[in-house]
């Protein structure tokens, strides 16, 4: 850069000065929601006490202005895999950035997606192909475009209970109806429950099946498809010449202890594969739609095709130099290997608590995706209690465990959906035994308050009057 360059560049940064505005307008951060945003967060916010301001965020943590700690058991629904502002990726962006890149011409072929391309095809060898768009949900449509293309037919099928993303392609193969209401005309794909390969068969031979696109462990609840599943999934799908596609957008990238979920189980390969979330090293969204040879040029069958599927900031560098820092890591810091142990160390001391909690159902998950069920206990003054609560609205009792998680153990989760009495914990990928041992602690803490008629009822109470209020 010449002393020109850096004198002007200097001279436009000081035009706008980010540090400025925040220390002027950070305090504002909930009524500027509340008045230009989505003005139900804030007030969900504040109804459950979840209304913290975090100052400042480093790897598994968040910081607030006391510098207290607040263990992050969520990373952001498993965006921040690596965790928060690893330093590999800053440097890569740093990188990027001052590299005046001539990014996004659309008549050019640069390096960084290629070879971003050739680091994810690495980790699925029986892939050929990349698309990069910019999120979880685009790499859904993405594969559900290609499949409708390739085979010809318009139905996709999905599972009960699957969250694919909320645009409306993927909102057509999502099994919450809470999520689709009022959102109709959708296309016309069909629900299965996941597991049930009768269900599959009886799909299939109407012969207007395109594909079946499932999570391998869905997210909402942390249901795992059950054993040899996926694979007979996968050969009565192309018996009907139908294909498979993995939703790895949550369970992608080392969450459940495998490079993917679906590598749990061996011989299950996916036609087209979706990936997201932990990519972006929680930086710069990227979302990614991996297929085979032939699927890509049966869809870019000509030059008049080139930009069939497109989208306008895909392959964007500072996303591509994110995904290959973040693979850097994973290969670097071994991070598949503990997700392994770390995860196995927490399921396997939260599942030995069932025994001595009624109110504690299950324990479930692979990996660092672990789910958390609560259930109807057996004491009498329990059961009245828990039956309290699921009159006014089912999915109470885990939110109030939730809660006391947060302000008395800085200790940040959330149930894994509506109306479900589920916590899921998917913590960032780098969590060691430290913080396994804070996690069980806090949650032996509340369930004892819980099961001992303490403070957590309190809140509880509170729970039940809004749910009433909000009917």
């Amino acid at each position: 850069m010449t002393t020109a360059e850096s004198a002007s560049e200097s001279s436009q940064a000081g035009e706008f000065d980010l540090g400025k505005l925040l220390a002027e307008r950070a305090a504002e951060r909930y009524e500027l929601h509340s008045r230009y945003l989505n003005h139900q967060l804030p007030r969900m916010l504040h109804t459950i006490g979840f209304d913290k301001v975090y100052e400042r965020a480093e790897g598994a943590y968040f910081y607030d202005a006391d510098g207290n700690d607040y263990l992050d058991m969520l990373a952001g629904f498993g965006v921040m895999g690596i965790g928060r502002h690893h330093p590999v990726v800053r440097k890569a962006l740093h990188d990027v950035l001052d590299a005046r890149l001539a990014d996004l011409t659309r008549f050019d072929c640069q390096p960084l997606p290629g070879l971003l391309a050739e680091k994810l095809l690495a980790h699925s060898p029986h892939l050929d192909r990349v698309f990069f768009g910019n999120s979880g949900t685009e790499a859904v449509e993405g594969a559900l475009k290609f499949a409708r293309f390739v085979t010809g037919r318009p139905r996709i099928l999905y599972c009960a209970h699957a969250f694919h993303g909320l645009t409306t392609g993927s909102l057509s193969v999502n099994g919450e109806s809470g999520f689709r209401d009022g959102f109709a005309p959708l296309l016309p794909d069909t629900a299965v429950p996941l597991g049930d390969l009768d269900a599959l068969a009886r799909e299939l031979k109407k012969g207007d099946v395109a594909a079946l696109i499932v999570e391998p462990i869905q997210g909402k609840g942390v249901l795992a498809a059950p054993p040899g599943y996926l694979l007979a999934a996968q050969e009565l799908l192309h018996r009907h010449k139908a294909l498979l596609i993995a939703d790895e957008v949550q369970t992608g990238l080392g969450r459940t202890g495998d490079f993917y979920g679906y590598q749990h189980e061996d011989g299950v390969e996916p036609d087209l594969v979706c990936v997201a979330k932990a990519l972006s090293g929680g930086y710069v969204p990227v979302g990614a739609t991996l297929g085979k040879d032939w699927i890509f040029k049966k869809v870019y069958s000509s030059m008049d095709r080139v930009l069939v599927h497109s989208a306008s900031f895909g392959s964007n560098a500072q996303a591509m130099a994110a995904g290959l820092a973040v693979l850097s890591v994973m290969e670097n810091e071994q991070v598949v290997a503990n997700v392994r142990a770390t995860g196995e160390q927490l399921r396997s001391r939260l599942a030995a608590l069932t025994d001595r909690y009624e109110m504690l159902a299950d324990v479930r998950g692979r990996g660092l995706m672990i789910g958390i069920e609560f259930g109807r206990p057996k004491s009498l003054k329990l059961r009245s209690r828990w039956a309290m609560l699921q009159a006014a609205r089912k999915g109470l009792f885990a939110q109030m465990v939730v809660v006391p998680l947060l302000q008395r153990h800085r200790i940040l989760t959330q149930v894994s959906g509506d109306h479900m009495e589920v916590i899921k914990l998917i913590p960032p990928l780098i969590i060691g035994e430290r913080e396994v041992d804070r996690f069980v602690d806090a949650f032996t803490a509340v369930m004892d308050d819980a099961h001992n008629g303490g403070l957590v009822w309190d809140f509880g109470k509170t729970l039940v009057k809004q749910a009433v209020a909000n009917r």
